[in-house]
């Protein structure tokens, strides 16, 4: 009866009453899961395994959440089994628990369903004239394309906004009380792996590159879950076509009639596909006669936001953008607009400053190797601040594919060593700084020993290829860090350049 129950439960006005649910964590995604199902009269349980600190924002959202009515099962060990109590009809996971973690494991072994937020979102979607989703996932550059295309919907007059893994859970958005005309959809590997109903009208797997693999189990299974953003597409399952493997998720994808496949490519695009003609950004797969023209969207310096150069996958992003944005019938020169009005989030290639004909930027979102290459490449000449936890990726390709940029490395962090190893190996002629200093405060000699590697024209370039919370509590810190050290270097090398 249960299953029969859940399969009906669609939308939000389906009857969710009385449907006894765990809900795993007081995290951002938990609370609003757990509020849209208490609202519509479900009988939730919280678990976390963490207690709330005092007068936290977690301990507000426990707080909230006890009013209204859920039961809290809070501290250690209590996200280690299920609660005392009936077995549940559904587990709605928190988006870091992997399939091993003990709780969902016992609910596999009971056979209770899990959903994870992003699935439950959508079956609370109205059951009719809920906005479309245009879903994006992809091992990097996945917050860059949401709010492009965020970007390109409002400068067509749509009432829009950006979900999910960029910050605001899909649920909220799904809900609000003014309904969106169309959703850009973040959606991480871990989010993926846990839905099973979603029907996007556009998506796009930018890129695959090995990250997580420890939570997925292997390689395949991580391509496995990225690859579910293509299920039921709608209009148009968009691919990189310098990466294969997006192609290949796309061939194998059960998808919905006359959906089409979409590529993007920094060359000269064919029909059914978007690229640059020159410094054009092209469309030949949303025009009437694509074997034959193509329509302008918008030219490179469009992208270029007052900064002096566009990254190659910055590029791809906003053709990926455009690709989700056109699908969704929005005209060439909305793009145009949107591409134009889009400003990226804080820490991606942010530039701070230039300094004696040194540029200093800033990268840091760059937590794993394949986003440090395609920072690193797009420069000719870098000194390269890199290091942090690695998280098992391996650095040997990155170190192989860049060492004849670079003029010189700072390595911070628990990992630096096998960062040294492999530039020992691949550009043994290349300056090394090793800082063993692991506070906070070590930027400025960070940014200080950087720039007396650099000679002008040159990038000193933050982009780490590793996570941050060996030294900073997160990437963004990391990157405030370095900013704050480049300017005080300013500051003592005489006023800073435009």
């Amino acid at each position: 009866m249960t299953t029969e129950r859940l399969a009906g439960l669609t939308h939000r006005d389906a009857d969710w009453s009385g449907l006894r649910v765990v809900v795993g964590g007081v995290g951002v995604s938990g609370f609003a899961a757990a509020d849209a199902l208490l609202e519509r009269g479900a009988k939730v349980t919280v678990v976390d395994g963490a207690a709330p600190a005092e007068r936290s924002t977690a301990a507000e959202r426990a707080e909230i959440l006890d009013i209204l009515g859920a039961r809290l099962v809070l501290g250690p060990g209590s996200s280690d089994r299920m609660p005392p109590g009936p077995v549940p009809d559904l587990v709605v996971t928190s988006p870091g628990w992997p399939p091993t973690q003990p709780l969902l494991a016992e609910a596999a072994a009971s056979g209770v369903p899990v959903w994870g937020e992003v699935e439950l979102a959508w079956r609370m979607r109205a059951a009719t004239g809920a906005a479309p989703w245009l879903s994006v996932t992809g091992t990097n550059g996945k917050t860059t394309t949401v709010r492009m295309v965020e970007s390109i919907l409002r400068a067509a007059g749509l009432r829009a906004t950006s979900a999910g893994n960029v910050g605001t859970p899909i649920i909220e958005a799904v809900l609000h009380p003014q309904p969106y005309d169309v959703i850009a959809v973040e959606l991480s590997s871990f989010q993926l792996h846990w839905s099973s109903s979603l029907a996007p009208r556009a998506s796009v797997c930018l890129n695959i590159a090995p990250d997580h693999v420890d939570w997925h189990g292997s390689l395949e299974e991580y391509a496995r879950a990225k690859g579910k953003v293509y299920a039921n597409t709608e209009i148009a399952c968009v691919y990189n076509v310098q990466d294969e493997q997006t192609m290949h998720l796309v061939e194998g994808a059960v998808v919905q009639e006359g959906c089409r496949a979409i590529g993007f490519t920094l060359g000269v695009p064919g029909p059914s596909m978007l690229g640059l003609v020159d410094d054009v950004l092209a469309d030949r797969a949303f025009v009437e006669e694509r074997r034959t023209s193509a329509a302008e969207l918008c030219t490179l310096a469009d992208l270029r936001g007052g900064t002096q150069s566009v990254a190659p996958h910055v590029v791809a992003d906003a053709l990926s953008a455009s690709a989700l944005a056109r699908a969704h019938g929005v005209p060439a020169a909305a793009v145009r607009e949107g591409l134009r009005a889009f400003r990226p989030d804080p820490h991606r290639i942010a530039e701070v400053a230039t300094v004696a004909g040194v540029r200093f930027v800033d990268d840091s979102k760059a937590t794993n190797p394949h986003a440090a290459r395609a920072s690193l490449t797009a420069y000719e000449h870098v000194v390269w601040v890199a290091g942090g936890l690695l998280k098992g990726a391996d650095i040997e390709p990155l170190v192989e594919a860049v060492a004849g940029r670079l003029r010189g490395v700072v390595l911070i962090g628990r990992d630096r060593a096998r960062i040294a190893e492999a530039l020992a190996r691949h550009a043994p002629d290349v300056p090394v700084v090793d800082l063993e200093q692991t506070d906070t405060g070590a930027m400025d000699v960070v940014v200080s020993r950087a720039a007396g590697l650099a000679e002008p024209g040159d990038v000193v370039l933050l982009a780490p290829a590793a996570a941050s919370m060996d030294m900073f509590t997160d990437y963004g810190a990391r990157g405030d860090a370095f900013a704050a050290a480049v300017l005080r270097h300013a500051g003592h090398a005489g006023p800073a350049e435009d």
